[in-house]
This record gives C-alpha cells, structure tokens and sequence, in this order.
C-alpha cells in the first residue's frame, strides 16, 4: 500500500480572527438568550448555538475540515454515538414514573413542607 503524502494546509490568519469574532459574537448572543424568557426553548437555543461554536472549534481550530477522509469518518462516527446516547437517555426520562406515580417527576413542583395536621 503505497503511502500518502500528509500535506499540511496553511490558514490565514484572517480566517482565524474571523473565527475567534464569531464564537465571541455567539458567546454575546447566547448570554443574552438567557436573559430571555423562551419558556421550554432556552434550552433549545443555548444548545444549537454551542454546537455551532463547537462545529466551527473542530472544523477550524483543530483542523477537521482539512484532515484525511479517516479522520472527518471517526469524527463523525462520534457524533453518531452521541446522538445515540443522548436518544437512549431522553427516551429513558420521558418514560420515568416516581414512587408517587408522576410522570415526569422532574418537571412537577413539589411541596418540601411537611403537613401538618391536627
């Protein structure tokens, strides 16, 4: 198997700064995302803007979008297994009942105080 030449791709330095300017920008918008009142989709926002600050650190800083096809393979195989582990855990929590029979425990208030009565 003959062996492959590993070139090294060169970056401007302009493409960097540029980088560093957007993930300070999204890192700006999702504090600000958290002073706003979404209801059940700050989560969903404060998600979605760090995977794309982390999309653009592993496309960029750690040179992913020009390493070999193996490389982008195991790096996207990652992925996939983290996708299926965060779907085996959620589908675990929406099926969760507590000892007094709630649903979704998490979600329900619960009164600390003990009741008195008399």
């Amino acid at each position: 198997m003959p062996e492959q030449e590993h070139t090294n791709h060169i970056i401007q330095p302009g493409t960097y700064a540029a980088i560093i300017i957007t993930l300070m920008v999204l890192t700006g918008i999702t504090v600000g995302a958290a002073y706003v009142n979404l209801h059940q989709y700050n989560i969903v926002v404060a998600l979605a803007i760090a995977t794309v600050k982390a999309t653009l650190v592993v496309l960029f800083f750690m040179h992913a979008k020009f390493s070999p096809k193996r490389t982008q393979l195991v790096i996207i195989a990652g992925i996939f297994w983290l996708a299926i582990l965060l779907f085996m855990t959620l589908s675990d929590y929406v099926s969760r009942v507590d000892y007094r029979g709630v649903r979704f425990p998490m979600t329900q208030r619960v009164d600390a105080r003990p009741v008195l009565r008399g």
